[in-house]
């Protein structure tokens, strides 16, 4: 049974706020993917210390822009 619809009843979040939050699960799920996939790449062609971080880091950040930005666009979808 729907709730009825009252004067003080509020909006819901903007299309542009939903496609916000898309990226922003999107880019911490492609940075903990990129994390796990970068780190067990970097430790199969034998990267330590500085060099190792520096590949984690770079492959985090790539992977959670690319799949954020491919959530953002699917939530712009959907608005």
């Amino acid at each position: 049974m729907p709730v009825p619809g009252g004067v003080y009843q509020g909006q819901g979040p903007s299309c542009f706020d939903k496609m916000k939050m898309g990226f922003m699960i999107g880019f911490c799920v492609g940075m903990a993917s990129g994390g796990l996939f970068g780190g067990f790449t970097a430790l199969r062609y034998g990267a330590r210390g500085r060099e190792l971080v520096h590949s984690v880091g770079k492959v985090m950040l790539q992977g959670g822009g690319t799949f954020g930005t491919f959530m953002a666009i699917g939530t712009g979808i959907r608005c």
